[in-house]
């Protein structure tokens, strides 16, 4: 059985002989350690499989068995981990996090200060209690398009937004896996580990300093997009389409009024798109909680207070004249925002369609081909080679190779996407995508369950009535009950390479214990700033955990550093929640390169970022973070009993 090196003060107890058989434990547990780090250094292989090599590898050791190297699969703050990334997932598929996004653009306007400020706390407001990298993966194309409706670089908003999800980790146990790692290490010592708000006294404060910060040191971040045009790139969707088939002024939110002639009358007998050749494109129908979407199809009747999103095409042989509609079809106009069929994007999709040469739509007419009707799509325009049609496309002939751009459900959109894949069913092809396809919400009517969902499991970890990994197992269960997730989307959206990641790297921390590499670090560190100031200390602390995180992930990080700042409360007779605290600051640091954690790593690109933005904005501010830190924590958290 290895031996497992007792704590120790003063250097290495014990024989020559003894000695030589502990060293020898040591150098290959440090050896495997160093081959670690420096294959993440080098990013070969993946993180993952450097954890399973790493576990493969220890047990070869001796210091540890099989069984103790493989525990951290039965570690409940990485089955914690697991749930929070479907929880993550719940709030995502149910379009909290996006519905976020356009509260924050109706109330910043065109300020960019007023913009980063409310970017930067509705982040880290939402990142306290989900993963930051799910976060940022959520938020990049919300600011891509608030960037394009303001005009804002989206360079000058993706730092913001890549430091604020950073510090989101540093507001709540479960902000991040780091925390979970510390308070993991505390408990393992027979501590009392942290609660769901521990962090944030320090968290706030910090957090405060960062927007500060971002505001003044802003001028400093590129302002030039990959394209040379402020967020160009969000235009590749629905509203470069608005702009190529000129279908700008042509849409309208026209609302049924009291004494209307279309009250009780069907779409179809209204005569509406046949008469006055107005396509009505989707029906928002008022309920208790606001209103909801219902497809226009011929049979739907019009009540009451309907309001009609119609499209209207002014170039057409007899144009509509908008204020004569409206007067004798008892209408009246319910505004309309010029992002509106963006704004639409979650309910109602657009596409581009190709008519093939075996198509039974060639030579016929989109109303003769009763084209709504079939496809549950309606025709918005149509381009004849690269040219788009401006007169009325509705009786023009359809011809092999046309482009068709229609509007309708998402869910029609895939029905035809999936009959032209199959054999001999080719009316039409689906050609082109918009970007938002990929940013639909699947289940935006659950969303008021989601929140209760998560509110219900972050009073559950707060008061402590359940143990946290409880709390988020009922909150996972009701999220799967209330149909804000699938089983499907469930396993999809756990992160398993961070999951084997802190597996693989757990044992190194027992691994360290036992060889007496921890406490040899903390008589390092001892011996170094022993007998310097706790602010001294804490800094050495926090300044070895932020540099090694240059190397290597926060969360692996936290494991090796939590039992050496542990180690070193030790040997200074001082309380161990000081030290660890620091510890978990530190691994949320991440601000200097654009590797040290995929927060940075995800906003590179649409950024457009360099190696040396990262150093030149992070760097100041993980020193002003390193000074608040080192003052803050033995102020909260008193180093020695009262």
């Amino acid at each position: 059985m290895p031996y497992q090196f007792p704590a120790f003060r003063g250097g290495v107890r014990g024989g020559g002989r003894y000695l030589a058989f502990v060293t020898i434990e040591l150098a290959l547990v440090l050896g495997l350690l160093l081959a670690a780090v420096i294959m993440f250094a080098m990013d070969r292989p993946r993180m993952d499989v450097v954890a399973i090599l790493m576990m493969t590898a220890l047990p070869f050791t001796g210091v540890l068995t099989v069984g103790e190297t493989l525990a951290g699969f039965a570690d409940l703050n990485v089955i914690l981990i697991a749930m929070l990334f479907v929880m993550g997932e719940g709030l995502v598929r149910t379009g909290v996090a996006q519905r976020l996004g356009d509260l924050l653009v109706s109330r910043t306007g065109q300020s960019e200060t007023r913009l980063i400020v409310l970017l930067m706390v509705l982040v880290v407001t939402i990142g306290s209690v989900m993963s930051s990298t799910g976060v940022v993966a959520i938020f990049i194309p919300i600011v891509l398009r608030i960037a394009h409706r303001t005009g804002t670089a989206a360079g000058r908003l993706m730092m913001p937004l890549s430091v604020a999800a950073l510090i989101s980790g540093m507001m709540t146990l479960v902000g991040t896996p780091p925390n979970l790692v510390v308070h993991a290490q505390l408990v393992r010592e027979g501590e009392e580990g942290f609660k769901f708000f521990s962090m944030t006294p320090f968290g706030i404060p910090i957090a405060l300093l960062a927007i500060g910060y971002m505001l003044i040191a802003r001028r400093w971040i590129r302002t030039k997009d990959a394209d040379g045009n402020p967020a160009q790139r969000e235009r590749l969707g629905i509203a470069k389409w608005i702009e190529d088939y000129s279908l700008a002024g042509r849409a309208y939110r026209l609302r049924v009024a009291p004494g209307s002639p279309l009250v009780g009358r069907s779409l179809v007998s209204s005569k509406l798109r046949s008469t006055n050749g107005v396509n009505v494109v989707a029906i928002e129908r008022p309920t208790r909680l606001g209103s909801r979407l219902i497809r226009p199809t011929p049979t739907v009747e019009l009540q009451l207070g309907d309001v009609l999103v119609v499209d209207i095409n002014k170039q057409r042989a007899e144009p509509v004249n908008i204020d004569e509609l409206c007067e004798t079809q008892g209408l009246i106009s319910a505004g309309l925002t010029d992002d509106y069929h963006t704004d639409m994007s979650q309910e109602i999709g657009m596409a581009e369609m190709m008519i093939p040469d075996n198509s039974p739509l060639i030579d016929k007419t989109v109303l003769s081909t009763a084209f709504r009707s079939k496809y549950d799509l309606t025709v918005l325009g149509l381009k004849r080679g690269r040219k788009a049609e401006t007169t009325d496309i509705l009786e023009t002939q359809l011809e092999v190779g046309d482009t068709l751009l229609v509007i309708g459900p998402w869910r029609a959109i895939k029905n035809v996407q999936s009959a032209s894949a199959a054999v001999g069913a080719s009316d039409l092809i689906v050609l082109n995508l918009p970007a938002e396809f990929y940013r639909v919400v699947p289940a935006s009517a659950r969303a008021p369950f989601a929140i209760a969902s998560l509110l219900l499991v972050v009073v559950l970890m707060v008061t402590g009535v359940v143990p946290n990994v409880q709390a988020a197992m009922i909150g996972c269960l009701l999220m799967g009950l209330f149909g804000c997730i699938s089983m499907a989307s469930a396993y999809r959206s756990i992160h398993w390479q961070s999951l084997v990641l802190i597996v693989g790297m757990l044992p190194f921390s027992l691994a360290l214990q036992k060889t007496g590499a921890v406490d040899m670090a903390a008589e390092a560190l001892i011996g170094t700033i022993g007998n310097a100031s706790p602010h001294i200390v804490l800094g050495g602390i926090f300044l070895v955990t932020m540099v090694l995180g240059l190397f290597i992930s926060n969360t692996a990080t936290a494991v090796l550093m939590a039992p050496v700042a542990l180690a070193v409360a030790r040997e200074l007779g001082a309380a161990p929640h000081p030290f660890a605290m620091t510890v978990a600051l530190a691994a949320s640091t991440a601000f200097m390169t654009p590797v040290s954690s995929p927060v940075n790593t995800l906003v590179v690109g649409p950024g457009n970022y360099t190696f040396f933005d990262f150093v030149r904005i992070g760097v100041p501010l993980a020193i002003l973070t390193m000074v608040v830190t080192v003052f803050l924590v033995p102020w909260l958290l008193p180093l020695y009993g009262s």
